[in-house]
């Protein structure tokens, strides 16, 4: 069993340069992902800054530290534009970023409706999920992308010279149904989960989610193995960040199911994701990410 890769949560909640300042230390504790939530709010939290232009901060003041979203949100970005900011700090930070895409949260509090119109259905807001991605994934490929979607359009959208990884970025895709496992396994390079059901032990949703995306990869014609399977922790009440120890045995056992990276929230006081930063930083040096 392969050790997992440890990323951080980044709070987008510091102003410059204090926030480059952590940024730089979650480089220095040897993170091998730093990620950032993609809201124009959440839960009501301000400061809250923009997701990517703080990963182009973070580009320039980084060097080995891959940066993504977790997730890009469809609520209020359009995939021409999000295409364009993707390839330009994937070229910023040296071939570093990946793109994390969901289908966009409910709650009003943080963007849903934030552009006015009638609210999406789920069957809607799953139908436009699917759609946004795959124009983003034509988008990244290039050179050229004319697409007519029901909800998203593109007409000679020019994305030379194109991403520095190649074929494009690296897509990390968050679903949990049917349909969205067979989205990550049609389009994604990794998959992402926080393994939250109220009232049911999360590892059992996490076996079941994995079984899912198993099937899915089956019925798309590809090895799960291709997809990193990212764990997001800190909605489930298990001690990630109590100690060490309980990181190595929640880790453990959740490598054994089937994940390769875990994703701690960066420790924020005064919320649900306070935590001791000198264990953060225990673990994440315990289990760093070898400079390439």
């Amino acid at each position: 069993m392969t050790a997992p890769r440890i990323g951080a949560l980044m709070w987008p909640v510091q102003s410059w340069p204090e926030a480059g300042e952590t940024w730089r230390l979650a480089e220095e504790f040897g993170v091998g992902t730093a990620w950032v939530y993609d809201h124009l709010a959440w839960r009501g939290t301000t400061p809250w800054y923009d997701a990517y232009t703080t990963l182009a901060a973070a580009a320039a003041v980084t060097s080995r530290v891959r940066l993504g979203t977790l997730v890009t949100s469809p609520n209020f970005r359009h995939p021409v534009p999000t295409a364009h900011a993707i390839k330009t700090i994937d070229h910023i930070s040296g071939g570093r970023m990946e793109a994390g895409i969901g289908a966009g949260g409910t709650r009003r509090t943080s963007d849903s409706g934030v552009l006015g119109g009638e609210e999406w259905t789920p069957g809607e807001r799953s139908a436009r999920f699917a759609e946004w991605t795959e124009l983003l994934d034509r988008l990244l490929r290039g050179p050229v992308t004319t697409y007519e979607g029901v909800y998203y359009s593109a007409r000679d959208a020019v994305s030379e010279p194109g991403c520095v990884q190649r074929p494009r970025v690296p897509l990390v895709i968050a679903a949990t149904g049917t349909r969205g496992l067979r989205l990550a396994a049609r389009l994604g390079d990794g998959w992402v989960t926080t393994a939250n059901v109220p009232g049911r032990d999360p590892a059992d949703i996490a076996r079941e989610q994995l079984d899912g995306l198993r099937k899915a990869c089956d019925e798309e014609g590809r090895d799960p193995a291709e997809l990193r399977r990212h764990l997001l922790t800190g909605f489930t009440g298990e001690p990630w960040l109590e100690s060490p120890a309980a990181f190595d045995d929640l880790a453990g056992r959740y490598a054994e199911l089937g994940f390769t990276d875990i994703v701690l929230h960066w420790p924020r006081p005064d919320t649900p994701w306070e935590a001791d930063l000198n264990i953060f930083e225990t673990i994440t040096t315990t289990y760093a990410t070898p400079a390439s």
